[in-house]
């Protein structure tokens, strides 16, 4: 996989190149690593349990205040990174994700635990949309699209680092150690960044923006959520995200060992099979909505209906466990999950114009982190109301894709009719603008 680098550019457009790339994986390796503390919680949930005494509901708290923080702070970073910069925004992030994962090592109690994973949360929100907006000053616009995706196959990779890396530690070296160990990897990319990181190239610095206090905040708010395609964006993300990210963040290793009767080593595959699925398909889902632009709801809806199918399949089999061929087939189909919600940002972008992006990124972002949480939740609830039931508990992944899917159909029409009239504005001012 090839970076992006040199290429013809368009006037103002950043130069890209060596030097792009190079500032650019500084940032990339935050989120790297901030995704890394974020997902490790997935890969030690039995260990939590046990450490701090508590039930499925307690556990499911960690990572349902986790994503409480990181999607409420969505817009809020948008709006510190226009202000203080990249640099300044990720070295914060890397502060507090650091901190959090030190701290997370070291709690005596459940409370100092739930403390910790909150702060981790605040530092971890504020790197990707950091990483996007790099991105945007050090490469031309039409590199844009390769090098967001290259950012999410990296975020992966982090996961993959906590599923196959981070868990061995914990089970070799035990919980302090290895999350002690791991935050030292926080503060390698902290000094990484002070050191080495820069906003923008020399001769690209944006035009300063006076602050135009909270009504202005409100009014960008509300008109992007006035657009059938924000609110379109925010759904599709919604409905597509949470059965990958609940499965990998808590109750994929649980269900596979509890219910499954599977060792934690072979668990451990499955959710790597996760991570490497959603890898490989979000290059192939790229590549098609970049041919084929109408095919990024069929996509969305595609994966929505083969997850539930294959969720369903594998809750109601009649034996006592799925067979391994079904479980590979589901931790496969859940690899879908993260791709598609990617999707919702194509439906946003063309409703909303570029003083907008930030503020209908944000709103779309908090979709899938919404869903996740209730259904991180919800799995907790009735895990400890039905004495670890699975096949009830993950029967919540049902009710959220309903309600998520009404609101795609509900959306569509009016978010295509949008869509098109901007593009037919568009053209006419094109064809009006004056040669130069």
């Amino acid at each position: 996989m090839s970076l992006p680098g040199r290429g013809a550019t368009l006037p103002g457009d950043p130069p890209g190149g060596r030097r792009a790339v190079a500032v650019w994986s500084i940032g990339v390796a935050v989120y790297f690593v901030a995704v890394i503390f974020r997902t490790s919680l997935g890969v030690a949930g039995l260990d939590a349990a046990d450490r701090f005494h508590v039930g499925a509901s307690a556990l499911s708290t960690f990572s349902i205040l986790q994503l409480l923080v990181y999607a409420g702070m969505q817009i809020p970073v948008g709006l510190l990174v226009d202000h203080l910069g990249t640099k300044k925004v990720l070295s914060i992030g890397a502060v507090l994700f650091t901190a959090g994962q030190l701290g997370f090592a070291f709690s005596p109690s459940y409370g100092t635990a739930l403390a910790s994973r909150a702060l981790l949360g605040c530092g971890d929100a504020m790197t990707f949309i950091s990483v996007l907006r790099l991105g945007t000053r050090w490469f031309p616009a039409r590199r844009g699209p390769l090098v967001a995706q290259l950012a999410g196959l990296v975020g992966m990779a982090g996961n993959l680092v906590s599923t196959l890396v981070l868990s061995r530690l914990l089970h070799g070296i035990g919980w302090t150690p290895a999350f002690a160990g791991s935050a030292l990897a926080g503060a390698v990319v902290l000094v990484l960044t002070l050191l080495f990181l820069k906003d923008h190239p020399e001769g690209q610095e944006p035009e300063p923006s006076p602050h135009r206090g909270a009504a202005y905040v409100r009014r960008q708010i509300a008109a992007s959520w006035r657009e059938p395609g924000t609110r379109l964006g925010l759904w599709v993300h919604f409905t597509t995200q949470f059965p990958a990210m609940v499965f990998l963040l808590l109750w994929g290793l649980p269900f596979l060992v509890e219910a499954q009767g599977l060792s934690r080593a072979t668990a451990g595959e499955l959710l790597t099979l996760v991570v490497l699925s959603n890898m490989v398909i979000g290059l192939v889902y790229g590549q098609i909505v970049a041919r084929h632009h109408a095919a990024r709801l069929p996509l969305a809806l595609g994966t929505v209906a083969a997850t539930a199918v294959l969720w369903a399949a594998t809750l109601a089999y009649p034996g006592e466990h799925a067979p391994m061929w079904l479980l590979l087939v589901l931790c496969t189909v859940l690899g879908a999950c993260g791709p598609a919600s990617m999707l919702g940002f194509d439906f946003a972008r063309p409703a909303n114009p570029p003083e907008r992006q930030g503020t209908a990124s944000g709103i779309t972002n908090m979709g899938g982190f919404i869903a996740s949480m209730t259904t991180l939740f919800a799995v907790g609830v009735l895990l400890d109301a039905t004495g670890n039931d699975y096949t009830v508990a993950f029967s919540a992944v049902f009710v959220l894709q309903a309600l998520g899917v009404g609101q795609i159909l509900r959306l569509r029409g009016r978010a295509a009719r949008r869509e098109r009239e901007r593009l037919v504005a568009s053209r006419v001012e094109t064809v009006h603008v004056p040669a130069a």
